[in-house]
């Protein structure tokens, strides 16, 4: 797996900060140099690369039916700032590494195998995470993911209109469902389990959905010395009883799997001696069912009215987006958990908690995913890591995985 380690030390490179961090923001010279790294590779390897008008990069192998539907592997080398090397990273240059390994095998697909290089699967310029699959599976009407803002003010339209893929075929993104036989993705576990558990495969069977959503409240200001508590109508203070309400509700859904967070909150006007009388949050809550989710949901929204009407506060609450859940196919978990079991690989079936491109590739093809262990599960940093053995058991799994199916 030389080869493969010096590729992803290659594109660990191709960053904005300084190494070993890696930051490589969608459509920045980094990101579109990343790209030609790997179109490059798959070149060599003799695949045909295809673009489409979002930047979503299609590397195919061609099949000796080339008309049925593909069989498709493939992740994302968009990274958010500071973060690592393996993050969707793997996916993709170990989905290469799958194909190589097929072809040194002699094997030769009756479907065609195709690697996706997904766009902006992190929402780190548009606030928005997996744009390029939600387009490509409609999950997002293109209408509306053009007229996404930066936090500059400028839309995802204006980026296109500068970026390599101006001149692309809008209506060319959506893909119809059944457009792909299977998709299968690689990727870093990103949390401790396989590790702690010394495990060296996860077959996922559940990939966990997030919805997000926007509150802000509004209270009155005031002097901090010269309002007594009885008058008070103190913004911040309503936010924290609601995130504390939002925490007892995810643990009160009914299911273990269900998470809440409060991850970003402005306070204004963001002085010591002045009462909060604006708040702005921002919620994240998961679940891989949709019952408990909106269960969990329905418990804090009845608590945001009961506290807003105790404290004399104003909500206006909005929805970011509320995407489902999937299950993955059954037939290609247990060609995983084959696999894994062939090359004496040890492995547990699991829940992906983090959401991936995968999710909404599982909207128009069945769908899993194959994780690897990752050092003390961390993520999103520099110092993620998955070693070259590791990753070596991933890349024998998928290869068995993509040939199973295109042989089908």
């Amino acid at each position: 797996m030389s080869t493969l380690t010096e590729e992803i030390e290659a594109l660990a490179a191709i960053t904005e900060v300084e190494p070993p961090a890696v930051t490589r923001v969608i459509y920045s010279p980094e990101d579109l140099a990343g790209r030609e790294l790997v179109k490059g590779l798959c070149r060599e390897a003799g695949l045909t690369i295809r673009e489409d008008a979002i930047g979503n990069c299609y590397a195919r192998w061609e099949g000796s039916e080339p008309s049925l539907p593909a069989v498709a592997t493939g992740s994302h080398i968009d990274a958010i700032p500071n973060a690592g090397k393996y993050d969707g990273v793997v996916g993709v240059l170990g989905g290469l590494e799958a194909i190589r390994t097929l072809q040194r095998r002699g094997f030769q697909p009756k479907r065609s195998i195709e690697l996706i290089t997904f766009t902006s699967e992190e929402p780190t310029r548009f606030n928005i995470g997996c744009l390029g699959s939600r387009l490509m599976s409609g999950s997002l009407p293109l209408e509306k993911a053009l007229a996404l803002t930066d936090n500059e003010g400028r839309t995802l339209d204006d980026w296109l209109k500068s970026s390599p893929y101006a001149q692309g075929d809008r209506s060319a993104i959506l893909l119809k469902k059944g457009h792909y036989h299977a998709f299968a993705e690689l990727h870093i576990e990103q949390g401790p389990i396989l590790e702690r558990e010394g495990l060296d495969i996860g077959a996922v069977t559940h990939i966990a959905a997030p919805a997000s959503y926007r509150l802000e409240i509004i209270g009155q200001g005031g002097h901090a010395g010269g309002v007594l508590m009885p008058d008070r109508h103190d913004a911040f203070c309503g936010a924290a009883e609601f995130a504390l309400a939002l925490e007892k509700a995810a643990w009160n859904s009914g299911s273990s799997d269900t998470v809440a967070t409060t991850g970003m909150i402005r306070v204004l006007p963001g002085a010591i001696n002045s009462i909060p009388n604006h708040v702005e949050i921002g919620i994240d809550l998961r679940d891989i069912r949709l019952d408990t989710r909106t269960a969990a949901w329905d418990m804090a929204t009845k608590a945001l009215e009961e506290i807003a009407t105790r404290r004399g506060l104003k909500t206006t609450l909005s929805t970011i987006n509320e995407d489902a859940p999937a299950t993955c196919d059954p037939g290609l978990v247990e060609a995983t958990v084959a696999s894994a079991e062939r090359h004496g690989y040890s492995y547990q079936r699991q829940i992906s908690r983090a959401y991936h491109d995968s999710l909404f590739m599982s909207r128009i093809a069945p769908t899993t995913m194959i994780f690897i262990p990752c050092y003390k599960g961390y993520s999103h940093r520099p110092d993620e890591y998955s070693s070259p053995e590791q990753i070596a058991k991933g890349v024998e799994v998928l290869a068995d995985v993509l040939a199973q199916a295109s042989e089908q």
